[in-house]
């Protein structure tokens, strides 16, 4: 018997997931993690996200990152009897979130006017690359070609290095945290005696908002901003930094950290030093302030200048694996880490809703589905 944990804050709400891949699945975890119960309409063959290594106990731990706490349903929508299915899936629904492109729901008869005239309460919410309209809404789009359109990739790695894109698929998850903002606002909305509503989320569209300081940059300068690696286009010293073992990285983001900085190194000197005598020089002449700073630096491991710049105030880091990231005993105060058990009985790991409500994390559901696991329950369920 599917249960939702008792006392989270979209509990009572049912969401039905047409979403593959990223974007779209992580809006409906997200969901699910506060409450929802979220069905997963799957095709047969099943979310492609499914196929994706490590694969352990013949399921992915990709696709289980994405999906846990989901119920699964697997339909043909091309047959009558299974689009019948999932139109009743959805009226009962109060929340539909999909991330097609644009016409495929409409043509599989499961588009927003469809649903509007039978259910005017509807949160009915669209991921896509681009947009349900424009010049571009027609393309498709992966979280690389989102970086790239966005200006993502133009000030991301080194300031002569070939095109990267930032490690974490930034465009398909931003997506998904936009997506879930917008349906609990229509949901408290609907909660108020209004009508539900059809969001569009564009990934192009919401990677673009994220950029405020690059965006803002260039309507302030009229120039874009550019790659810069680790450094800041506006502080500095305020990137990695070498040390005798390896990199670490520091951010002093204003004048007192900076003498904080200076102290630490042993370069009381550079105070006096007339291109760094504020944010705007500093950040000016930082090339010139890191070959200087790294002369004192080289001389010591990571560890030891850490554990200064930590004494001294000055917000600083390694330059963690994941493996290490995970590790950190904070990850562990805050209960990031749930054990996690796949459909084929392999056990693992997953990191669970990283924000706490009155001081405690949410008890979430980190069990996802097996394809189609749900299809019958819910069957019977819809059958008068």
């Amino acid at each position: 018997m599917f249960q939702i944990p008792p006392g989270l804050p979209l509990a009572g709400v049912k969401v039905v997931e047409f979403c593959q891949v990223a974007a779209g699945p992580f809006c409906g975890m997200l969901l699910a993690d506060f409450g929802a119960e979220v069905i997963k309409v799957e095709p047969p063959e099943g979310d492609s996200l499914r196929q994706w290594p490590p694969i352990n106990g013949g399921f992915s731990e990709n696709f289980a990152s994405l999906n846990r706490g989901k119920r699964s349903v697997a339909l043909d929508l091309k047959q009558a009897g299974d689009l019948e299915f999932a139109r009743a899936l959805v009226l009962e629904a109060d929340v539909l979130v999909e991330n097609n492109r644009p016409g495929v729901m409409q043509r599989l008869g499961l588009d927003w006017d469809w649903f509007k005239a039978r259910k005017p309460t509807l949160v009915y919410c669209s991921i896509s690359a681009f947009g349900q309209s424009g010049p571009r809404a027609g393309e498709g789009g992966f979280d690389l070609t989102i970086q790239a359109a966005s200006g993502v990739m133009s000030v991301t790695g080194e300031a002569q290095g070939a095109p990267v894109k930032c490690g974490v698929p930034v465009s398909d998850f931003t997506a998904g945290l936009y997506a879930a903002f917008s349906i609990a606002s229509l949901l408290a909305r609907v909660r108020a005696g209004g009508e539900g509503g059809h969001v569009d989320v564009p990934m192009y569209a919401t990677t673009l908002a994220i950029a405020a300081l690059q965006t803002s940059e260039y309507f302030g300068t009229g120039k874009n901003p550019c790659k810069l690696g680790s450094a800041h286009p506006r502080n500095a010293p305020y990137q990695a930094y070498r040390a005798s073992d390896g990199w670490f990285v520091l951010a002093a983001g204003n004048d007192k950290l900076w003498r904080a900085v200076a102290e630490v190194a042993g370069t009381l000197e550079l105070l006096e030093d007339a291109r760094f005598t504020s944010p705007t020089l500093r950040a000016a002449n930082q090339e010139v302030l890191r070959d200087l700073l790294e002369v004192s630096f080289v001389q010591a491991p990571a560890a030891h200048w850490l554990a200064k710049l930590r004494a001294a105030g000055v917000p600083c880091a390694p330059i963690n694996g994941y493996e290490e990231a995970l590790g950190d005993p904070q990850a562990g105060h805050l209960g990031l880490i749930r054990e996690m058990t796949l459909p084929g009985g392999h056990a693992t790991r997953t990191v669970a809703c990283p924000v706490r409500i009155d001081g405690q994390a949410p008890d979430v559901d980190t069990t996802p589905p097996a394809l189609g696991a749900d299809t019958a329950a819910l069957r019977a369920r819809m059958t008068p």
